[in-house]
């Protein structure tokens, strides 16, 4: 088929198509009047190959690098022959619990590869748990890197965990403080 063919087929652009064909994740060949020719895939799916991207950063004003984590992630399944069945973008703190994108994902039944790029993309504490329920479901976690330095996100998941817990601590102190009052204004009418 030809590449303008593959690059629809698979809902991607001519120039990124053309990228990995010239990269070699896609196997081809060029004829002489410039046309390339993509290897035809087999139709079968082959058995466990089917991923979801996950892709994080923690704050806005990081948006760029979210797409550049899905470009390299997508390069790196479509090297190894994985379908992707979804590609989920995020924007949030790796220490907060209740990401909306994550939790759909972890929900869903339709693939059994979730492919992240570092460790602390899916989370910054308990990634091994993740991992474990996941291995009960018959799926697993692919980290592209198993390596990062990023001291900003770490820098704003720290701030994060602060400010929760600070929170929390001033939110009890509050409340206690409220009924302490309540408490010494009912034994003032006794």
């Amino acid at each position: 088929m030809k590449l303008s063919d593959y690059a629809k087929k698979k809902g991607i652009s001519y120039r990124t198509a053309w990228r990995w064909f010239k990269s070699g994740y896609i196997k081809g060949r060029q004829l002489p009047t410039g046309t390339i020719i993509v290897e035809e895939e087999d139709e079968k799916p082959k058995q466990n190959n089917r991923c979801i991207i996950y892709a994080r950063v923690s704050e806005y004003q990081s948006k760029d690098n979210l797409q550049r984590q899905v470009e390299r992630l997508m390069n790196y399944a479509t090297q190894k022959g994985y379908i992707i069945v979804a590609t989920v973008k995020e924007i949030g703190s790796g220490v907060n619990d209740k990401r909306k994108k994550l939790m759909e994902v972890l929900q869903r039944d339709d693939y059994d590869i979730l492919l992240v790029e570092h460790k602390d993309r899916l989370t910054r504490f308990g990634f091994n748990y993740l991992q474990i329920l996941l291995q009960k479901q018959g799926k697993i976690v692919e980290v592209v890197n198993l390596s990062e330095d990023d001291r900003q996100d770490l820098i704003t998941d720290l701030l994060s965990i602060i400010y929760s817990f600070s929170a929390r601590l001033y939110g009890l102190r509050r409340a206690k403080e409220k009924t302490e009052k309540i408490k010494k204004e009912i034994l003032s009418d006794v």
